[in-house]
């Protein structure tokens, strides 16, 4: 019979992504009281299922959540801890900008990504992607500040046939002076993506949405909407950064003649250009 000990605290710490210095702690409490810190303080309490429940919750769940987490029961000497890995399910893909190829440093690539309902990939979630078909030339920025892309298939104008399919690698890069794409990772949004099809400039294309309580949608939130609910439109679209896309879950001859489910890019066109529809996000 287990019986709830008279004194300890339980003491909560996010591990990664790792903050220099800082240790970061997320939840304490002595059994009675509990204090959060930090960022994630005001999301988190215990669950309390039982007496001796010391789970996390966390609350409206974001991207950057993702990581590994400690848990200290302190009792006296008996000390004990565990250490868990909170992943979140979601979708990686390639970020360039309007400007073309190779244009941000870190610290721009982590912008961007976040300016696209994103934030920038971690290894794990690029390899992941690559396992379930991400195949992509063009090396990008990870949150390590490493720089990495993912081959499925070898060929002459990414890095040579002779080389293996796999993660290939530019190792860390320095964040500042060194320019590269980047490789950002979204998951399921609150709202929905819809489109609006009529052939429309990028300002029509905005007020477009407007009209309907929208706003235009960010990459990544069509990203989010292809990869979790299916969004399956052979018509390319503006989006919030200017560029325009369309996504397919069932390749077919009459849809661009695609052979792979995926988000086309037409890249950034002129936005004069009154030739698109609109993906629209409420």
């Amino acid at each position: 019979m287990l019986f709830k000990p008279p004194q300890y605290k339980v003491k909560w710490t996010k591990l990664e992504p790792l903050h220099r210095g800082v240790e970061n702690i997320v939840l304490i409490t002595n059994g009675q009281a509990q204090k959060g810190y930090g960022l994630l303080g005001p999301r988190a309490s215990l669950r309390r299922a039982y007496p001796l429940d010391a789970s996390l919750r966390i609350s409206n769940l974001e991207l950057e959540d993702d990581g590994r987490f400690r848990c200290e029961l302190v009792n006296g000497i008996e000390d004990e801890s565990v250490v868990l890995t909170l992943r979140i399910e979601g979708v990686v893909f390639p970020y360039q900008s309007s400007n073309g190829r190779y244009q941000f440093n870190h610290q721009e690539a982590k912008e961007a990504c976040h300016g696209q309902d994103a934030t920038l990939a971690t290894y794990k979630q690029l390899y992941r992607a690559w396992t379930e078909g991400l195949d992509w030339c063009n090396a990008g920025w990870l949150n390590d500040g490493t720089v990495h892309y993912p081959i499925l298939h070898p060929r002459s104008q990414c890095g040579g046939e002779k080389l293996h399919a796999g993660i290939r690698s530019y190792g860390p890069k320095d964040k500042t002076r060194d320019y590269f794409d980047a490789f950002c990772f979204t998951s399921i949004t609150a709202g929905y993506v819809f489109f609006i099809g009529s052939k429309l400039n990028f300002t029509e294309a905005i007020e477009v949405c407007r009209e309907k309580g929208a706003e235009l949608a960010r990459v990544g939130q069509l990203y989010s909407a292809w990869h979790f609910r299916g969004l399956d439109r052979c018509n390319g679209g503006w989006l919030y950064d200017g560029s325009v896309r369309f996504p397919i879950t069932n390749p077919r001859k009459r849809c661009g003649d695609l052979h792979e489910p995926g988000v086309r890019s037409f890249g950034f066109p002129s936005k004069n250009l009154q030739l698109y529809g609109a993906y629209c996000y409420r």
